[in-house]
C-alpha cells in the first residue's frame, strides 16, 4: 500500500515525533510510505525522518503553512497514494481541498488534541464538518480527544480512538548521562514540551523558586515563550537553577538522569511527552487537566492546573520520600506499558487494511 503522511513541518512536537515513528513502523510492515512538509526546513526530527528511507516532499522553505498553494502542491502529489494520512490543522484542511471530488486517495487524519482555535470561530464549525466528512476515518489519540470532538461535530461517525504510544522499552533501557546526573544533596525536575502558550513551563519555573536552592529545573523543547521564560528566571531570581536545553535528541538519557519528570500544561490531547516521562522508571508529576489526568491518575502525580505551590509541595515530598517516590515511579512504569507504541502502530495499520479492503470491494 502507498502511504502518504502530511504534516506542517519537522518541528519538534507530539505529532511530528508520532509521524517519525509511524513512517519507520509501517516501511517495516511492508508499505511503500512517503512524507510531505508544507514547510521543509531541515531539523533534528527531519534528520531522523530521512534515516527511515522514506521519500520527503518539502513544499516550501520557511513559507507560511497556510499558503493556498499548498492544496495545488498536495494535490499534484497525493493523487499517486491510496492512503493520505494528514497530522495538524491545516493539512487537515488542505488535504480535504486538494482530494475533493476523488475517489482515491482515502483520507486519514489524526485529532492531536483536545481543542483547536477553530472551534472558538462559530461560522468555522460548518465548514468543520464538511472537512471532517471527507475523511474516511479520523483517529483521535485519546478517549478524552474523542468526546471533545464528538461533541463538537455532533456525529461519531468515521471516528475512532487510537491511544498514543511510545516505544517504552527504548525509555526504560535509556542509561542516565554522569554529566547530568544531580550531585549528592542536589534535585533535579524535568519537562520536555514546546514552549508554548498551552503549556505551563511558568508554574514549574514560580515552583522551583519556592523550593530551597538544592532543586532545580530543565526544560528541554523551544518555541515563542523562550524569551518570557527565561526573563521570569531572572524575576524570581532562579536563572541559576533553571536550564534551557533546547530541542535535543537525547530526551530518553536527559529523563533517566533526572530525580522526577513533570508536565505543566493547559490541555493535552495525549501526551507522548507524559508517556515516555512515565517509561524512564522516575515519578512522574503533572498538571490535572484534560488529556493528562486520563492516562495518570492512579499512577503519577496529579496537582491543580497552574498551581505552583502545590507542585512544590509534591516535588519535595518526592524528594523526601523515598519508599514513596519509588511506589509512584513503579505505578508509572505500569501505567506506560499500557501505552506502547508497538499496540498503536498495529491499530494504525488495521485501519489501512480496513480501508484498502473496503475501497477494493467499492471500486469492484
Amino acid at each position: 500500500m502507498k502511504i502518504l503522511y502530511v504534516i506542517t513541518s519537522m518541528r519538534m512536537g507530539g505529532a511530528e515525533k508520532l509521524v517519525v515513528a509511524l513512517t519507520a513502523a509501517m516501511i517495516s510492515k511492508g508499505h511503500q510510505v512517503d512524507v510531505a512538509l508544507f514547510d521543509g526546513t531541515q531539523t533534528e526530527l527531519k534528520s531522523l525522518l530521512e534515516k527511515t528511507g522514506c521519500k520527503i516532499y518539502s513544499l516550501s522553505m520557511g513559507g507560511s503553512v497556510y499558503s493556498p498553494s499548498l492544496i495545488f502542491k498536495l494535490r499534484k502529489i497525493s493523487k499517486a497514494y491510496d492512503i493520505v494520512h494528514t497530522h495538524n490543522s491545516s493539512p487537515q484542511l488542505f488535504a480535504a481541498l486538494a482530494n475533493a471530488f476523488r475517489k482515491k486517495p482515502q483520507l486519514v487524519t489524526t485529532e492531536h488534541s483536545t481543542f483547536n482555535r477553530r472551534r472558538k470561530i462559530w461560522w468555522f464549525k460548518p465548514i468543520d464538518r464538511r472537512m471532517y466528512r471527507k475523511y474516511a476515518s479520523t483517529i483521535c489519540i485519546s478517549n478524552i480527544a474523542y468526546k471533545k470532538l464528538t461533541s463538537y461535530l455532533g456525529t461519531s461517525s468515521g471516528i475512532i480512538t487510537i491511544n498514543n504510544g511510545v516505544d517504552v522499552l527504548a525509555f526504560a533501557k535509556a542509561a542516565a548521562k554522569d554529566e547530568l546526573k544531580p550531585s549528592k544533596g542536589n534535585f533535579a525536575v524535568v519537562m520536555v514540551a514546546a514552549l508554548r502558550a498551552e503549556k505551563d513551563q511558568q508554574t514549574l519555573i514560580r515552583a522551583i523558586s519556592l523550593l530551597p536552592h538544592n532543586y532545580s529545573l530543565w526544560i528541554v523543547g523551544d518555541g515563542p515563550m523562550r524569551g518570557f521564560l527565561e526573563n521570569l528566571t531572572k524575576e524570581l531570581n532562579v536563572e541559576d537553577r533553571v536550564v534551557f536545553f533546547g530541542w535535543r535528541t537525547d530526551i530518553p538519557q536527559i529523563l533517566k538522569s533526572a530525580d522526577v519528570v513533570a508536565m505543566a500544561s493547559h490541555y493535552e490531547g495525549l501526551s507522548l511527552s507524559s508517556i515516555e516521562g512515565m517509561a524512564v522508571g522516575k515519578p512522574f508529576i503533572c498538571s490535572d487537566v484534560d488529556g493528562l489526568r486520563e492516562i495518570v491518575a492512579g499512577a503519577g502525580v496529579l496537582v491543580k492546573e497552574s498551581d505552583s505551590e502545590g507542585f512544590a509541595d509534591k516535588i519535595k515530598e518526592l524528594c523526601q520520600d523515598k519508599a514513596y517516590s519509588s511506589e509512584v515511579a513503579k505505578a508509572c512504569y505500569a501505567r506506560a506499558m499500557e501505552y506502547d507504541f508497538s499496540k498503536m502502530a498495529e491499530a494504525y495499520n488495521n485501519v489501512y487494511l480496513t480501508l484498502e479492503k473496503t475501497h477494493g470491494r467499492k471500486e469492484a
